[in-house]
């Protein structure tokens, strides 16, 4: 895929005194999420995220945003403004680094542990800058404020970029949980008087758009893990992000309240919550983490293992768990906590662990059966709430699939924008802000990226469409030898299959058709072996399409004697 526009062409130059919008991910799907914002031809990337891969795209690792529009510009960044630290917007910062590696990054204290944590493993060592709520920078002509919010992780920024073409304020994730449990709340007084200023541009959050009312506060989530550790009988498996510090801490309260011990489970989990400890936003109590390694020590209703793999990740810890492929087991009278949302997408993927872990006798509880995840995404009253609260000019909805878009934009016609200032744009799409009003000028290539092992842009769609039909249809390969200048077919041909549920015996009945085939393309003396593994490539394949029903990969080879 290019771009979603096939009407739009690419932009004009952008004028002088304008700013121009691209976001180069995260419109039209929940992930990846980077925006990169220019004016006077210097830019500012706000978030570098991955996305995760889903069924339909086997082997693949992560996917990346398409820097391509930025790579022969990346001596114009000024910075990477980060919003905070979840995979989904910190994910690919060693990516775009690994093009050039001094561009400065900004973020929060727990933001810029995390992602340098994650650049130490690519060995980079990267210029950061360190912000918190209330400060201001300036970077080339992009005046940047940030702004407290309150998200399912902590030390989450919102950032106003104040230009001479107008201020657009980006709200990173958010929500507006009135009793967090770190007590740090989002900033509504600092969107009030960026809303007196006056806000060109709101660029806001729309994961929740479609879910009405407010988003349910962390601290419910608290009574609910108590009761389950309380009726809990054998071992206690947690099951969140990595990176989900508000969640790990309740589960090391729950687990000290009812004398049990906590051991992390996952690189990324260890990694993380080492260094929220570290810094102060985890609080461990003591005596209650053990290393994972001595829980067979510990009768198993005195053990919590706190894991990766919410989203039924293949590699994770969950994942591997409910396959026996992992050094801790569950069984009868053991209690699996999912405490985390699904993300669109990975709805199948999750299923399949929950079944694994019922086959294997566990009791499994997750958000549909009980409160154990709230999300950390605005849901409509919330939105509505700042809309209200900001009186923006122009709205940009991001972060969301298109239904989620849409929504948002839906909710800010509400509130009196008008519906020709909500752009609605998705991935690639250029949008310009100029003269006060924002409009869609364009659009520019921007694929999917993806990460398959060391390789990085390796693999197109049209190689993951051969992985989905070796998948799904199987291959037939058939080997012949045949002399061209009589038409003979002096050995095969001869047939093997993979991924059929028919016995060799059934590829015998093509075989003379195959033969027939061939000696009438090579008679005529001026067919190679490439044309007549075309030959072979229809015969088979209309064999395969009547006969057995499938469109398997055929793979002909023909040596010319």
């Amino acid at each position: 895929m290019s771009h979603p526009h096939p009407d739009l062409q690419l932009p004009a130059p952008l004028a002088p005194g304008a700013l121009r919008i691209i976001a180069l991910g995260g419109l039209g799907e929940v992930g990846r999420n980077m925006a990169v914002l220019e004016f006077a031809g210097r830019l500012l990337v706000i978030d570098c995220g991955v996305l995760f891969p889903e069924d339909h795209q086997p082997g693949v690792d992560l996917i990346l945003p398409d820097f391509d529009y930025i790579s022969d510009r990346l001596d114009d960044i000024e910075a990477i403004v980060l919003t905070h630290g979840h995979e989904d917007h910190i994910g690919a910062v060693p990516y775009l680094l690994r093009m050039r590696k001094d561009i400065p990054l900004v973020g929060s204290r727990l933001t810029l542990a995390f992602v340098e944590a994650k650049l130490k493993e690519h060995r980079i060592k990267p210029y950061t800058l360190e912000v918190k709520e209330g400060q201001r920078e300036k970077f080339g002509p992009f005046d940047c404020e940030f702004i407290a919010v309150n998200h399912s992780i902590p030390d989450a920024l919102a950032v106003a970029v104040r230009t001479p073409a107008g201020t657009v304020l980006h709200t990173g994730d958010f929500k507006m949980d009135q009793l967090p449990l770190d007590g740090r709340i989002t900033d509504l007084r600092a969107f009030a008087r960026l809303g007196e200023e006056g806000v060109d541009l709101f660029m806001t959050d729309s994961t929740n758009s479609e879910v009405p009312g407010f988003t349910v506060h962390e601290r419910e989530i608290g009574p609910v893990l108590d009761r389950v550790f309380g009726q809990a009988e054998g071992r206690l498996v947690v099951a969140s992000f990595s990176s989900h510090v508000h969640r790990v801490q309740q589960v090391l309260d729950a687990a000290l309240a009812h004398g049990r011990r906590v051991a992390l489970v996952g690189r990324s989990m260890v990694r993380n919550m080492t260094i929220a400890a570290e810094l102060g936003y985890l609080h461990v109590p003591d005596g209650v983490l053990i290393d994972v390694k001595k829980i067979d020590d510990l009768p198993e209703d005195r053990v919590v293992l706190m894991c990766t793999g919410s989203q039924g990740e293949p590699m994770a810890a969950l994942s591997r768990i409910a396959n026996r492929d992992h050094r801790v087991s569950v069984g009868p009278g053991d209690t699996v906590v999912l405490a985390s949302s699904l993300i669109p997408g990975n709805e199948n993927a999750v299923f399949r662990i929950i079944n694994g872990l019922m086959r294997l006798g566990a009791k499994v509880i997750h958000q549909s059966n009980a409160r154990v995840h709230v999300s950390g995404h605005a849901s409509a009253g919330e939105l509505l709430y700042c809309y209200n609260i900001v009186k923006p000019k122009n709205v940009m909805p991001v972060h969301g699939e298109i239904r989620h878009l849409v929504a948002n934009g839906a909710l800010a016609v509400a509130t009196g924008v008008p519906p020709e200032r909500v752009v609605l744009a998705e991935d690639g799409v250029v949008v310009d802000l100029e003269n006060g009003k924002a409009r869609i000028v364009g659009a520019v290539p921007c694929g999917y990226v993806y990460v398959d092992g060391s390789s990085v842009g390796g693999i197109t769609e049209a190689e993951l469409k051969d992985r989905r039909i070796l998948g799904e249809e199987g291959f037939i390969s058939i080997f012949a030898v045949v002399d061209t200048s009589t038409g003979k077919v002096i050995a095969g041909p001869q047939m093997q299959a993979r991924g059929f549920a028919e016995d060799d015996a059934k590829l015998n009945e093509i075989v003379p058709e195959i033969t027939k085939a061939l000696q009438e393309a090579a008679a005529g003396g001026n067919a190679d072996a490439r044309q007549l593994e075309q030959v072979i490539r229809r015969v088979v394949g209309r064999w395969a399409s009547t006969r057995i029903r499938r469109r398997p990969m055929i793979i002909p080879v023909v040596v010319e004697a």
